[in-house]
């Protein structure tokens, strides 16, 4: 691949559960474009998609439409066993609850990846995981176990785990939401110094704005579309006329006079337990439709 073409390439990618009776569509229509060496974040409400479109990227999820680019190789359309061999040696992953195993030294958590990748000796994977310990400041911590180290030194063993394969892109979910804002912040700058030593792409997705802001790139998530730029996010404050802001607010008197009728049902018809999760689901997403329809008005 050359340096001129995209780490990750989504194109008009969709992604649809059905639960139920009851389809949420938690990515609409998203098209992206992340390039070598960027350091971007994905922020948005909880709901938004994030989580969704970390899972399409990380071959975790495949799209119900759309096409997935990973380091120029269409994953779309490729098995189980190849999307594990592109998760293996193209993606590393940071999680927020840092996913160490117990019975494991920081070093063999470290060594993990690249036994599953089988490439290197023995001998190799100890010194390619003592090096990245080295990178990641825990060479002096290679034989505790995740029991013995603070919580952010467990991250920065599991980001060490992430470089071991030597990866096109990182993903990071959440990567400081277990650690205290100092700690937090710590580990971030860790990420951003591996970012320009490296030339790793990252992608974090986070809740927290301090975060997003130490990165060069933020991407929001609103209702399962993906936004570069925050002032193209449709408010109710832009409608163009009159007409239109009447229309959304017969829409939401309707919504709520439907939640209305689905609460009297719930309370007074005897229900199976699958009809009744599925009811409660319609109900749970009405309400956050008419929420996100007040913090509009």
């Amino acid at each position: 691949m050359s340096d001129g073409s995209p780490v990750v390439e989504l194109r008009n990618v969709s992604k649809v559960y059905t639960l139920g009776s009851v389809e949420v569509r938690a990515l609409d229509h998203v098209s992206l474009k992340v390039m070598p060496g960027e350091f971007i974040s994905v922020v948005g409400p909880s709901g938004s998609g994030k989580s969704t479109l970390l899972s399409v990227i990380g071959c975790l999820a495949k799209p119900t439409s759309g096409r997935v680019l990973i380091d120029g190789v269409d994953v779309t359309e490729l098995s189980e066993a190849e999307l594990s061999d592109i998760r293996c040696l193209k993606i590393g992953f940071i999680f927020q609850f840092f996913n160490l195993i117990p019975t494991l030294t920081a070093l063999e958590n470290v060594e993990l990846p690249m036994i599953f990748a089988g490439k290197l000796s023995e001998w190799e994977m100890r010194d390619r995981a003592l090096e990245l310990l080295d990178l990641v400041g825990l060479v002096d911590r290679a034989n505790h176990r995740p029991s013995e180290l603070s919580g952010g030194q467990q991250q920065r063993v599991a980001i060490a785990r992430a470089l071991a394969n030597d990866p096109a892109l990182v993903l990071a979910d959440e990567p400081t939401g277990n650690l205290d804002s100092r700690t937090g912040s710590e580990v971030i700058s860790l990420m951003e110094e591996l970012n320009r030593e490296t030339g790793k792409t990252f992608i974090i997705v986070t809740h927290d704005r301090n975060v997003a802001k130490r990165t060069r790139k933020i991407l929001y998530m609103v209702d399962g579309r993906l936004y570069e730029d925050p002032s193209k996010i449709p408010t109710f404050g832009e409608l163009r006329s009159v007409e239109d802001k009447a229309k959304l607010l017969a829409e939401l008197e309707e919504e709520v006079e439907e939640l209305s009728s689905k609460l009297m049902m719930i309370k007074g018809k005897k229900m199976k337990v699958k009809e009744l999760r599925d009811a409660v689901l319609r109900v749970r997403m009405g309400v956050r439709r008419i929420r996100r329809r007040l913090d509009e008005i």
